[in-house]
């Protein structure tokens, strides 16, 4: 007879087996991720996420983490299953700092996105993936700049250029002192950049602190399954009290 209760054992290797799924799935993910920030030049670093690197080991770790689990389970190793309690733990605690650090990053944008000022905006402005993005979404936004135009400085890029034939767009001259097309968008793009940005990082938030909570669950299963190895381990000595 095992030592781990039967229905116990049969439910965390189940979900140990859904996990080992989707980290499989999650190569396929990140794989499309890296293309995508390649192609449009998007830094996740910039935008004080973690790097495209840190998803590749993410999504290894549930690959190695599960499979730990179901051996664990499977062998009703005491050793084993507190490996695999201890990486729960470990892996709780990273989701939760960074869970935690991207809703910080994402307050910090929103203030900056949303303000008039141009100083706030500026260090955005300058970062290589950011302002490309910026640039594809004024095209499609019909909008200039994130607070105003005057946010890209002295050179107007081209993709605030406004046609006075355009029906559905208002424009207006460009800043005087500056270069670039002679007529921009009068619209700013504050609220549709930030809104395209807080979509990508309340999926962020979602990820880690589901993960957060799956481990912290994860984590007291085992902790139960070892109190049931150690309870029903055969080899542990019979004191003189239980006799």
């Amino acid at each position: 007879m095992g030592k781990i209760n039967g229905c116990l054992k049969c439910v965390f290797i189940f979900f140990n087996v859904l996990f080992l799924l989707q980290g499989c799935g999650m190569i396929f993910l990140v794989a499309s991720l890296h293309f995508f920030c390649i192609t449009y030049h998007i830094q996740l670093s910039a935008l004080g996420m973690p790097g495209i690197g840190w998803f590749w080991l993410f999504a290894l770790g549930i690959i190695s983490v599960s499979s730990l689990g179901i051996f664990a389970a499977c062998c009703e190793k005491n050793l084993a299953l507190k490996i695999f309690a201890g990486l729960m733990g470990i892996g709780m605690l990273v989701m939760l700092i960074v869970g935690i650090s991207v809703v910080v990053k994402r307050n910090q944008i929103k203030t900056a996105f949303l303000s008039t000022s141009s100083d706030l905006v500026k260090p955005y402005m300058t970062t290589p993936g950011i302002t490309d993005m910026i640039e594809a979404l004024q095209k499609f936004f019909e909008c200039c700049g994130i607070g105003s135009a005057e946010d890209w400085g002295d050179e107007i890029p081209d993709s605030c250029g406004c046609s006075s034939s355009t029906a559905s767009s208002k424009c207006k001259s460009r800043p005087s002192g500056t270069s670039g097309p002679f007529e921009i968008y009068s619209l700013a793009c504050g609220e549709h950049v930030f809104g395209f940005l807080d979509y990508i990082f309340q999926l962020f938030m979602a990820f880690f602190f589901v993960y957060a909570v799956t481990a912290l669950l994860g984590l007291l299963i085992t902790l139960w399954m070892i109190h049931q190895v150690r309870r029903n381990n055969p080899d542990e000595p019979i004191t003189m009290e239980d006799k």
